[in-house]
């Protein structure tokens, strides 16, 4: 039972090495629209391909979302705060840098996992016993685990998260398994999230094994190539941050290729596209790469809204992020990844990220920091509260959730996001086909950005040099 578990769950977070052809074809002149995780690592393995870039992005920083702060001995994320080492891309994007010693996996005990349930935090099952004696899930559910491999295959291609694992797992896996960790991966909700699309490997595995049980073990006797022995699968960041590979993803792409602080607009001319930013104009360009979110396409490329506004059909997830740091820690042991809260629960926030325990030198020895994810699909509201409310509240639910006797922290740091987490839903194939379209109506036009593909850090690393090795 905790197989499967695992292995649905782990859904919710071929070899692009460059070609020598690549180096004999012209030098392409490229702009890339966006200095995002995505955007950098395009932008680095097009210059490594031989191509001559220009990053444009309308903040006057790199990195996009991913920001690092150091603030009175915490050093914290006021977006992305970790990701999963599910694809070789991430490693290999260190090892291309030449820092792969700043590559950070999280410890073993990162791999504790804890679920809110009547007021508890609950481990979730990591073997049979565990998975037997779990409070977590029904008897209902645990005895007819074995009988998942026979249950009817799905035939609705649209059919949402919710109905798919209350079919297949049951409705006590669904409320205390699979929706809190899409809470706290998409801040979304089961409802809304269609499989197909959000999680692909997991809607195939039914469709071609006709279950997720022989799926799963029909994957694990597939030969693996040896490249994929580098995706860990654990948890990881930057030493120092993310903020650290970002920094050096601008330095090897070089500081004179970036255009910041300005919204870039692309205008087609002659074949090619120039970029007006603020009082300049660049190009011509013979390639634009878009890798920014898909609320921002029509920002970017306006001329393609009235032929296909499909691109801008996207959902996107409020969230705040809470940065919470103790130089003293006097609540439960925060020997996990931390902890996500069910909808059942009825609870104000969304799931809390142990920091310190996953990465060194996040708190001051003896102490702790936290991550405190608000709001999302189900609670977007709760981002316009007074920041006196706001503060209240979480502090509420921090204390009471983590048994902390005086709620006094050294550090509490809010950061808002309007469009944090786009959502995987019915808008995603209109979205698809949209940017498909705009490839093929502009010659020289890549579209990417975490409106397609997926939104791990695995994944918008992987697309970012699929689109290079696409020139």
């Amino acid at each position: 039972m905790h197989f499967i578990t695992f292995f649905v769950i782990s859904q919710l977070s071929s070899d692009n090495t460059p070609s020598f052809l690549y180096f004999l074809s012209a030098m392409k002149n490229v702009a890339i629209i966006g200095a995002g995780i995505t955007g950098l690592s395009c932008a680095f393995y097009a210059k490594k391909n031989g191509n001559s870039i220009q990053v444009f992005e309308k903040m006057n920083r790199v990195g996009g979302v991913m920001h690092t702060i150091q603030k009175n001995g915490f050093t914290y994320e006021t977006g992305p705060s970790t990701g999963s080492v599910s694809l070789p891309e991430v490693v290999e994007l260190y090892e291309d840098l030449g820092i792969r010693d700043l590559l950070e996996e999280a410890p073993s005990v990162a791999g504790n996992r804890f679920i809110l349930k009547n007021g508890k935090l609950c481990a979730l099952p990591s073997g049979i016993f565990s998975g037997l004696t779990t409070p977590l899930f029904s008897w209902k559910d645990k005895f007819g685990m074995p009988f998942e491999p026979f249950r009817k295959r799905g035939t609705d291609p649209h059919e949402n998260l919710s109905s798919m694992v209350r079919r297949r797992l049951g409705q006590s896996m669904l409320d205390y398994a699979i929706d809190p960790f899409v809470s706290g991966v998409y801040a979304g909700n089961p409802d809304v999230m269609i499989p197909k699309y959000a999680l692909p490997k997991l809607y195939n595995l039914e469709q071609e094994h006709g279950s997720f049980i022989r799926g799963a073990i029909a994957k694990m006797k597939e030969p693996k190539p040896e490249r994929n022995k580098k995706a860990t699968k654990k948890v990881f960041s930057t030493q120092g941050g993310l903020s650290v590979l970002a920094e050096h993803l601008a330095n090897a792409i070089g500081r004179e290729n970036f255009v910041l602080g300005n919204h870039p607009v692309v205008v087609p001319e002659n074949g090619k596209y120039k970029i007006h930013a603020g009082e300049e104009t660049y190009g011509p360009f013979d390639h634009v790469i878009f890798t920014a979110g898909a609320s921002h396409v029509f920002e970017a490329l306006p001329f393609v809204k009235e032929k296909f506004p499909g691109a801008g059909e996207v959902l996107y997830a409020k969230v705040s992020e809470v940065a919470i740091g103790f130089k003293k820690w006097e609540g439960v042991p925060l020997n996990g990844f931390g902890a996500l809260m069910p909808s059942k629960e009825h609870r104000n926030i969304l799931g809390i990220l142990y920091m310190s325990t996953l990465f060194k030198n996040r708190a001051p020895q003896g102490g702790a920091l936290l991550s405190v994810f608000v709001g999302g699909l189900r609670h977007p509201d709760f981002i316009d509260l007074p920041a006196d409310k706001f503060k209240e509240m979480v502090s509420r639910e921090v204390a009471d959730i983590l048994k902390i006797p005086h709620m006094e922290p050294d550090l509490f740091e809010v950061t808002h996001h309007e469009e944090a987490i786009p959502q995987y839903d019915l808008k995603t194939p209109i979205r698809e086909e949209a940017y498909k379209g705009i490839e093929k109506a502009y010659p020289g036009i890549l579209m990417g950005g975490n409106g397609i593909d997926g939104i791990g850090m695995a994944k918008r690393i992987a697309q970012g040099r699929e689109l290079a090795n696409r020139l």
